[in-house]
C-alpha cells in the first residue's frame, strides 16, 4: 500500500490531490459536511491512485496493422 502512494506520480495526480486539499479546506471553513464528504473521496482518489482510469480501464487496445496501402489521387479539374 505504501508502494501505491508513493510510486507513478505525475502532474495530473499532484493537482487532482491539491485540488482535493482544497475541497476539504473550504468544507471545513465553510461548515459544509457533504462537501468535506466530496473533499474526502477527491483527495483519496489521487492518494490512491484509484479511479475509472487509473488501472487502464478506459483505455483502448493497440491493433497493429503492418499492411501498407497504396493511397490513389485523382486529379479534379
Amino acid at each position: 500500500m505504501i508502494q501505491k502512494i508513493f510510486s507513478q506520480w505525475n502532474f495530473m495526480r499532484a493537482f487532482r490531490l491539491v485540488m482535493g486539499i482544497a475541497i476539504l479546506v473550504q468544507s471545513f471553513l465553510s461548515h459544509d459536511w457533504m462537501l468535506a464528504i466530496a473533499g474526502i473521496l477527491f483527495t483519496a482518489m489521487p492518494l490512491f491512485n484509484f479511479g475509472c482510469c487509473a488501472t487502464g480501464g478506459c483505455s483502448l487496445p493497440v491493433t497493429k496493422n503492418n499492411q501498407q496501402k497504396e493511397t490513389t489521387y485523382e486529379e479534379v479539374v
